[in-house]
């Protein structure tokens, strides 16, 4: 009866993991056909390394080059700021932090993933773009920095809790060993558990800018959507956004509807890359510590 159970277990997780895979493939290869006639039309040295986005002029111009950059501008800075903050706090609720209490409090943590984007978004345009507009006399507030502001908190318990459970994992492992040695905790946390978890850490980071990457709504909302090279403190826009905002209104089959599914493609390439980057980081660390 239990092999039994097993098997019907086994079937059930390769029809899903099967079903799931088709999907994807689906999915994209609707995206890479849906592109191919802004592809067979425009240059890729046009929509790569151009940079102007002006479909809809009476000489349409289609490069893609300012809203990459800005896309992957406003990932790294959201990144940067949550790096430092984020690998302490789980460092923190790790080793300085009773088990008990570290759980309450991580659960908390992890209620920030439920809330929907859009109120992220509506809290950064009430409160960080009016600050910034009224302490830093700017024009607008809506800006790159806000948006990195905003997508580092939202980025927050991804690399919270990923970190938290490595950490525990090595504690199991090296902490108490540690402690009888009389090694001093704060160089088991600085030295041992650090080079521990550092391919982790660095695997929750990237899983955490694709996730940053692929941000519209919060985004969207905070960073003035201009088609325009970002600046620190100056508008721009990301490829999630563009898609957002111009995909409603381009006309269907039209090159300008054609480019915007191209801007979808470039985007799950770039998504793929950190995912495979994470893989072999991943993978390097599995066998560095077997």
């Amino acid at each position: 009866m239990k092999k039994y159970n097993e098997n019907i277990f086994r079937i059930v997780i390769t029809i899903g993991a099967i079903l799931s895979s088709i999907l994807v493939l689906l999915v994209f290869f609707y995206i890479l056909n849906e592109s191919l006639p802004f592809l067979k039309k425009v240059c890729w040295k046009e929509f790569l390394l151009g940079g102007t986005w002006s479909p809809l002029s009476s000489n349409p111009s289609f490069s893609f080059l300012p809203m990459i950059l800005g896309t992957l501008y406003v990932s790294f800075l959201a990144i940067a700021i949550v790096m430092p903050l984020g690998i302490g706090c789980a460092f923190f609720l790790s080793f300085l932090v009773k088990k008990s209490h570290s759980k309450v409090i991580l659960s908390f943590i992890d209620m920030l993933a439920g809330i929907p984007s859009v109120i992220f978004g509506f809290f950064g345009l009430v409160v960080l773009v009016k600050f910034m507009e009224q302490n830093l006399d700017m024009v607008t507030g809506e800006s790159v920095l806000v948006g990195g502001i905003l997508l580092s908190v939202m980025l927050f318990p991804y690399v919270i809790t990923g970190c938290a459970e490595t950490l525990e994992k090595g504690k199991e492992k090296y902490y108490i060993a540690s402690q009888s040695l009389g090694v001093s905790k704060w160089y088991t946390m600085r030295v041992i558990m650090l080079s521990y978890a550092a391919n982790s850490i660095f695997v929750n980071l990237l899983l955490a800018f694709s996730r940053a990457v692929g941000e519209t709504m919060a985004v969207m909302m905070v960073m003035g959507n201009s088609p325009i090279f970002p600046r620190l403190l100056g508008r721009a826009e990301t490829i999630p956004s563009l898609i957002a905002l111009e995909m409603g209104t381009a006309t269907y089959k039209s090159i300008h509807y054609s480019a915007l599914y191209t801007a979808g493609l470039i985007l799950i390439v770039i998504i793929l890359i950190i995912q495979f980057i994470a893989y072999k980081v991943n993978k390097m660390g599995s066998r560095r510590f077997k």
